[in-house]
């Protein structure tokens, strides 16, 4: 009786409803993701599964800073132009960002084909570095517009559609590729099939992409923000985004450096664990984004404390029993990779307790992007990279994993506790649990 009243009142709170279909279909990638990583971990060796977890890495940086937080600031947009009735023009910005797009990963690209091989390598200590780096930096374009369009379509309302792509067809080509290459023993390749997976991401996508937007009917011509205000709104959200980026990036870099291919393997599979509690916060997170935007933009406050609250409870509900299994269970859930997999053990147990703590910190980063304050945000990101940074220096060359895990957890700690103590003096508003 009780589980029906329970179901009763998911289905009647839109809210409830959105969040927990979207978070049914995350955990669905996070366990795809999680079953590709046991077939990869036990399949392919740790040298070829580490060149993979740097290339990825190496997108996530570079492709932060080439797509100008345009993933994220096309739901700011959404949000202004929904408040004031405008939405078609969602179209005209939509087309822009994807210029500047092409341009910055061709300016990337053209970066790195300048860049002496030997210098490159020889910092890592490894030849068969620069091309990984040469032939991802191709791939930088295909890469950022899978994530704009994935993004592109929660701002249409295609919710179901943006996370279908983001947590499960962007999956389907690496994991088609790499059972080919186990078959054919080609794992050599890994990497390029991986890269080569975002040009039909990018395709598909962006196919979809036109088809919703044309159904958008336009009411009058608008040119509300042009290419200089979109960059504007959009560049500090990247800077913070690829502050993100790196927070998670330094670690893999560093081991890659001091340690070899093997070890960043071994430390990527606990941070891909750690990411099941932290599709949980992004879920939560990115289902009231635009609303953020629309109630701060409208001074709805009552229901603006309403949304943040809610998502604070929802988060550390969810989150709570999935670290404490975790950590209880954590030498058996690494074996599943393979038995060397077990000595990341206490970086993983370092990472998944930090990642509990900083969920506490409910919409935090969300919320300042959100309202504005993205200048306030970048502020806070960068001081938080330099301490990752310096922590991953000098610890990583002394501790390895360990310290790996110490640098992440303690800069995560305080981008979190310091963006929560900043909106509670500006608008009073308690974004920690309470």
């Amino acid at each position: 009786m009780k589980t029906n009243t329970l179901f009763e009142k998911i289905s009647k709170n839109p809210f409830l409803k959105q969040s927990f279909f979207t978070l049914f279909l995350r955990v669905s990638g996070a366990l795809l993701l999680f079953g590709f990583t046991v077939f990869l971990t036990k399949s392919f060796s740790p040298k070829i599964v580490g060149q993979y977890d740097f290339a990825r890495t190496f997108l996530l940086v570079v492709g932060s800073i080439c797509l100008l937080g345009f993933d994220q600031s096309i739901l700011y947009f959404k949000g202004k132009l929904a408040s004031q009735g405008t939405l078609e023009d969602l179209k005209n910005i939509y087309i822009k960002m994807v210029l500047m797009l092409f341009l910055t990963s061709v300016i990337a690209l053209v970066i790195v084909a300048i860049i002496d091989k030997k210098t490159i390598n020889n910092y890592f200590s490894d030849s068969e570095v620069y091309p990984i780096i040469f032939k991802a930096s191709i791939a930088l374009f295909f890469s950022g517009m899978s994530l704009l369009n994935t993004e592109i379509f929660r701002a249409l309302d295609k919710l179901y559609v943006a996370e279908l792509f983001r947590n499960i067809i962007k999956y389907i080509p690496l994991i088609v590729g790499a059972i080919v290459l186990f078959y054919y023993q080609k794992e050599v390749y890994l990497v390029d099939v991986f890269l080569i997976g975002f040009v039909v991401l990018a395709f598909i996508s962006s196919i979809l992409v036109f088809i919703y937007l044309n159904k958008i009917e336009t009411v009058k011509p608008t040119e509300s923000f042009s290419h200089k205000e979109i960059f504007f709104k959009s560049y500090p959200i990247a800077i913070s985004g690829m502050a993100l980026f790196l927070l998670m990036s330094f670690d893999i870099m560093f081991l890659k450096k001091y340690r070899n291919d093997e070890t960043v393997a071994f430390y990527s599979v606990g941070v891909k664990l750690m990411t099941i509690v932290s599709i949980i916060i992004i879920t939560i997170n990115i289902t009231i984004s635009a609303k953020i935007s629309e109630c701060f933009s409208s001074q709805n406050k009552a229901e603006l404390t309403r949304i943040l609250k809610n998502s604070a409870r929802t988060i550390f509900a969810i989150t709570f029993p999935v670290i404490l299994l975790l950590c209880i269970f954590s030498e058996d859930v690494l074996s599943f990779f393979g038995e060397r997999y077990i000595v990341a053990k206490q970086a993983f147990l370092i990472l998944i307790i930090g990642q509990g703590v900083c969920s506490a910190f409910g919409s935090s980063p969300v919320y300042l992007n959100m309202t504005g304050r993205q200048h306030i945000f970048q502020i806070i990101l960068i001081i938080a990279v330099v301490i990752n940074f310096l922590l991953n220096r000098f610890l990583i060359p002394i501790y390895g994993m360990t310290g790996a895990a110490i640098a992440f957890v303690c800069s995560s700690f305080f981008w979190n506790l310091v963006s929560a103590i900043i909106i509670y003096r500006k608008d009073k508003i308690i974004i920690f649990l309470h």
